[in-house]
């Protein structure tokens, strides 16, 4: 293990303060707003830590407490986060995303005693589940307008807690070198966070993680990730996610700038603001950035679309070359070098003009899709994990990429593929177990691996290649067994394809639900995407996507290939039920939700 490793702290508790006292830059930790972006040193940072953490001793919080965070992400949610782990307590992080339903149950299940929230539309979920979660003592607010009651709980402002946190600190002597008492007392092998699963296969189960397991985690991570001292970041992702939590230990045990988006909706404009050197983000995200980068070239007139479409081919064939590390010829490196001159910098100016590299986790990266924003000079590293391992158990490295693989597992990871082809894996950053689930933790962690549910092979240079869900096989009337997640792969790898549920389970042959990219299609049709949603059943648009289904049935078996398929009018989203927090199909809700459109599909 370098060196750099083994100066790491053991706890997480400890890591602001550690970056606190090796990284000096300004601007460790920043925040997007309307006209400026604000910044705060590693100094600025630990002290409001420091001030929170003290103060939540002040409302009873003591260690092995369970604390619930209901926030967007912010710099105030990692404060709010390390303040209770600093405290020795137990983070619950809660996407925000969630309905009031959803937030009770787990604030239920972990027996929450304090709950932060960010806005009124957060607390109003919160006073909703008070009668189902009696645990609940006191609801801190980040928004400094809060106060008051709910019922016959009080409310409190962050800004509050923090106030009675310095008070002990000016009031005793002392107090201050009692929070760094505090967070050092905390031990390897004590709870850090309970996480709940998004529930795509079952009830939601909360996923126990020590600070070891974190610490071993983000140790995997440094040693897989190239980073540089200037490295400015910029982050999106919910940090209730275990994928941008790990990612921000990353950055802050580096000295990377974490500058966070003001929102989702303001991505475009604060990468102009931030110009990164690295970020992360979903499969969606890079496809929608795709999306309006080929709307854009496609909008333009005459010569200028026909040298767009040419360049696009020039990357797609540099994107198929490169990460296999052959040479290009001298004609495609003449092409490349002038494709890049006028159409690929222009792009990479889009997202900054200083992007290194991104990288991607949480759902499968389309192979087209990464080849070709290799060829435009913007790798993207592919990562695979879950929520059990804390999270990543594989990234690819950044100048030995394999599309169609997630890399080799880090190195204090160790996989194996069962006789029936499921990826076990185990290591230091595998969870203990579920909350109060032991039939769970015991089916989880079988035989000393855990058990990660997908189906996977390791090729000749330990990469691993996903290949499906080992419970979301189909299996068709006639015996043949589906694995769905390729052939779906397959249709999303076409531009006018958002998402796509392969289904057939008892069937006698399978067939799709095809979610169009409603930009992609109307710039084709060359209408609005309300125009584009209205047509999606006309024929010259079924006769598109008849187009992408006969391209994907190319080279699978005759009982694998799609023979019908509906396009839907909407895209999936998290707020209509079909996509989880972290963008993942949610088939059952999917099959129900259309059922009859599948009855119509098979009626015939």
């Amino acid at each position: 293990m370098s060196d750099e490793l083994e100066a790491l702290p053991p706890t997480v508790a400890q890591l602001p303060i550690f970056a606190a006292g090796r990284f000096t830059r300004p601007d460790l930790i920043g925040r997007c707003e309307p006209a400026t972006i604000t910044t705060w040193t590693g100094r600025e940072f630990v002290d409001r830590i420091r001030d929170v953490s003290l103060g939540l001793g002040t409302l009873g919080v003591k260690k092995g407490d369970r604390v619930a965070l209901l926030s967007e992400s912010r710099p105030e949610w990692l404060v709010a986060d390390f303040a209770i782990l600093t405290a020795g307590a137990v983070s619950v992080p809660i996407y925000p995303t969630l309905s009031a339903e959803q937030v009770a149950f787990i604030l239920h299940d972990a027996e929450v005693s304090l709950v932060i929230v960010s806005t009124g539309a957060q607390l109003e979920k919160v006073r909703a589940a008070v009668a189902q979660a009696p645990s609940i003592k006191t609801i801190v607010m980040l928004d400094a307008q809060a106060a008051g009651e709910t019922g016959t709980l009080p409310v409190i402002s962050l800004d509050a807690v923090a106030a009675a946190g310095h008070k002990r600190i000016t009031d005793g002597w002392g107090v201050g070198r009692e929070f760094l008492d505090t967070a050092k007392g905390v031990r390897p092998e004590d709870l850090a966070i309970i996480i709940y699963t998004s529930g795509t296969t079952g009830a939601p189960k909360g996923v126990m993680l020590t600070h070891g397991n974190l610490i071993a985690n983000l140790k995997g991570c440094l040693d897989r990730f190239e980073r540089r001292d200037d490295d400015v970041a910029l982050s999106f992702l919910p940090l209730c996610h275990s994928f941008e939590r790990i990612v921000a230990y990353v950055y802050l045990s580096s000295g990377i700038a974490m500058i966070f988006a003001e929102s989702i909706d303001t991505i475009g404009r604060d990468l102009l603001r931030v110009r990164p050197t690295v970020m992360t983000g979903v499969p969606r995200v890079f496809e929608k950035l795709l999306a309006r980068v080929t709307e854009k070239g496609r909008a333009s007139p005459g010569l200028k679309r026909a040298i767009f479409d040419w360049a696009m081919k020039v990357a797609a064939s540099r994107g198929e070359m490169l990460p296999e590390g052959r040479a290009l010829s001298p004609w495609l490196a003449l092409k490349s070098r002038l494709a890049d001159r006028l159409v690929f910098q222009k792009i990479r100016d889009g997202v900054g003009g200083r992007l290194r590299y991104a990288v991607s986790g949480s759902a499968p990266l389309g192979v087209a899709l990464g080849r070709l924003f290799h060829g435009l000079g913007l790798p993207i590293l592919e990562g695979y994990g879950l929520t059990e391992t804390s999270p990543v158990l594989c990234a690819m490295p950044l100048h030995a990429i394999r599309f169609g693989t997630v890399g080799p597992p880090l190195f204090n990871v160790e996989l194996r593929i069962a006789e029936d082809g499921e990826i076990l894996a185990r290591g230091a950053s595998v969870m203990d177990s579920y909350f109060r689930r032991p039939a769970d933790t015991a089916a989880a962690l079988e035989g000393g691996w855990f058990h990660t549910g997908d189906i996977g092979q390791l090729d000749d240079q330990g990469y691993l290649r996903i290949t499906d869900r080992k419970k979301e096989v189909i299996v068709t009337s006639g015996g043949k067994k589906i694995a769905p997640a390729p052939i779906e792969a397959r249709l999303r790898d076409h531009p006018l394809v958002s998402e796509a549920v392969v289904i057939g389970e008892q069937r006698n042959f399978p067939a799709a639900l095809l979610v169009p990219d409603l930009a992609a299609l109307a710039a084709k049709l060359g209408v609005d995407a309300a125009a584009a949603s209205a047509r999606v059943g006309a024929d010259d648009v079924r006769a598109l996507f008849q187009q992408t289904v006969d391209t994907a049935n190319a080279g699978l078996a005759q009982f694998e290939k799609i023979k019908k398929f509906v396009v839907l009018p909407n895209e999936f989203s998290m707020a209509t039920g079909e996509l989880t927090p972290t963008l993942k199909v949610k088939r059952r809700v999917i099959e129900e939700k259309y059922r009859a459109e599948i009855e119509r599909i098979y009626a015939g």
